[in-house]
């Protein structure tokens, strides 16, 4: 089977360039999700701490709430207090959480719930009337007399099995009680007279908390901050409106002298650039979390609502409903995109509502995954003609996918593969290897010679479209950089794969220098009015 080379893809997806299918992620990668906003994780990420003089640290970033105007007032995003949200840690492999951190929440109003209220009218003719908006006035660090509407929440912390371990409420050190503060979306500058005063603002709930059992102290926030994900999704929904190869020698180097008429990185190629997101961040010890294990977690985050919800047919802002019954699990995420790109549309709510425990359920999508099929039989015949070839397929051809399981499934021997290994979807972080400093971190992580970045965990700063693109198209058959050295992974051969050499790309450029290099990392949500 001849292998096709990046020039000669280029040339094949010139040609069939609106008859591709879609393939970025959305946030709302499941039919069921997409009608519980509040409950929709859009990213997680598990890194070991690159904070300087934090390096014995791991941060856990579950982001939720997609596709976040900053104008979208005049209730902007608010959690949704009968969920519960939770981040799940595996330290010994059987794909069972050995910890978990809980969190619920709670929305009140100003002045006992009754909230901020005016007198309006002529002397004789006054009504004191509650006002229609969430602040009203500036707000400043240590000044919340304006905010009319805030949001507090519980934490806790479960040793074993979510549902029937050993929980822990957390308590707030600044308060000495059970309720930690969540600081108002970024609603303008007026409000918060400038961004700088807004980021001083909910510096104000970042906290320090003290874990059973943990000798040093952890930190917690959660709030709003700019979507850290970037993808080319509209033009990825259009069929592909864009030729998906680097059109560059290298990325951003602006030559053109890449693929013909290949992409080019380009920050207007990110949709998500005016999207901000809410997010729950822990920095917990290493030493508290690796239990009994070789120093690899398996991490996930869930989302979870009681069975049943009765809307109150006469709603009031404490109670708009009644919820009750098994908490029951709507939202999950650990690696990115697997619900998005290898999980077929009939399972993906059975996938959002399963647990790592049974994912051999799932098995079929990753041994024989769908997506690099689709694509063939979109590019093939179109391919064949370009160039004159009878070539039978572009996929790969290993089956079973060995190394699809690996990356999703199991984690890489020496990487991020735990002494017990159990064939479960998890985002796996060795907390042995050391971080990598935010100037010297490569957005393709271990592909990128970064041992730190994804799949080993995952960092604001990997751009996992671009690396899972690549990874399912069989550039795992090729030999890949490790220490400065091409290693044969032994998962398939090169000629396995005929395109898992080629720099598959949306053009929407990622890299750790855009986030901030201190907890909780994720840059300053953008304000909804300047």
């Amino acid at each position: 089977m001849k292998l096709l080379t990046p020039s000669l893809v280029a040339l094949a997806v010139c040609s069939t360039l609106f008859s591709t299918a879609s393939d970025a992620s959305s946030h709302r990668e499941a039919p069921n999700i997409a009608r519980f906003a509040a409950l929709d994780s859009t990213d997680f990420y598990a890194f070991n701490s690159y904070e300087e003089g934090r390096g014995e640290y791991v941060t856990l970033i579950a982001n939720y709430i997609p596709l976040q105007d900053a104008y979208g007032g005049p209730n902007y995003f608010a959690m949704d207090p009968d969920a519960t949200y939770s981040i799940h840690i595996d330290s010994d492999g059987d794909a069972i959480e050995d910890m978990t951190f809980a969190f619920n929440f709670k929305s009140m109003l100003a002045q006992d719930n009754e909230g901020i209220a005016l007198t309006v009218g002529p002397e004789g003719n006054q009504r004191t009337v509650a006002v229609p908006l969430k602040n009203i006035g500036g707000i400043a660090p240590g000044n919340n007399a304006a905010v009319n509407f805030s949001e507090s929440y519980s934490m806790s912390v479960i040793a074993g099995p979510q549902r029937t371990g050993t929980k822990t409420m957390l308590t707030n050190p600044m308060t000495n009680t059970n309720e930690f503060g969540k600081p108002l979306d970024y609603v303008g500058n007026k409000t918060f007279s400038s961004m700088a005063n807004y980021q001083a603002y909910a510096d104000q709930f970042v906290y320090q908390v003290s874990i059973p059992g943990c000798d040093s102290m952890a930190k917690v926030f959660v709030g709003q901050r700019k979507d850290p994900f970037v993808v080319n999704l509209g033009k990825t929904f259009d069929l592909v409106n864009y030729v998906p190869v680097e059109g560059d020698s290298a990325p951003g180097a602006g030559d053109g002298e890449g693929f013909p008429g290949g992409i080019t990185q380009d920050d207007s190629n990110d949709d998500l650039a005016d999207k901000n997101v809410t997010s729950i961040a822990v920095e917990v010890p290493k030493a508290c979390i690796t239990g009994e294990g070789n120093g690899t977690i398996g991490t996930w985050t869930t989302a979870s609502l009681p069975q049943a919800r009765i809307l109150n047919p006469n709603a009031t802002f404490e109670k708009p409903s009644v919820s009750g019954g098994a908490l029951t699990q709507v939202s999950r995420l650990g690696n990115p995109l697997v619900n998005e790109l290898v999980i077929g549309l009939k399972d993906k709510d059975s996938f959002s509502s399963s647990h790592p425990q049974n994912d051999g359920q799932f098995i079929d999508y990753v041994t024989h995954p769908s997506l690099p099929e689709l694509l063939n039989i979109l590019f093939k015949d179109a391919v064949n003609t370009t160039l004159g070839t009878n070539m039978e397929t572009l996929a790969p051809t290993n089956f079973p996918r060995n190394d699809l399981v690996t990356a999703f499934l199991t984690g890489f021997p020496g990487v991020n593969q735990q002494a017990t290994v159990t064939g479960a979807e998890m985002l796996r972080l060795n907390t042995g290897i050391a971080a990598t400093a935010q100037a010297d971190q490569s957005a393709f992580g271990v592909a990128g010679n970064d041992l730190a970045g994804f799949p080993n965990g995952r960092r604001p700063g990997d751009d996992v479209v671009d690396i899972a693109l690549r990874v399912v198209m069989g550039r795992l058959c090729h030999p890949v950089p490790v220490n400065g050295t091409d290693t044969d992974l032994g998962l398939c051969a090169p000629e396995d794969a005929n395109t898992g050499l080629v720099p598959f790309t949306d053009g929407a450029p990622l890299d750790a220098t855009m986030m901030d290099a201190s907890f909780p990392y994720l840059a300053t949500p953008l304000a909804g009015s300047k």
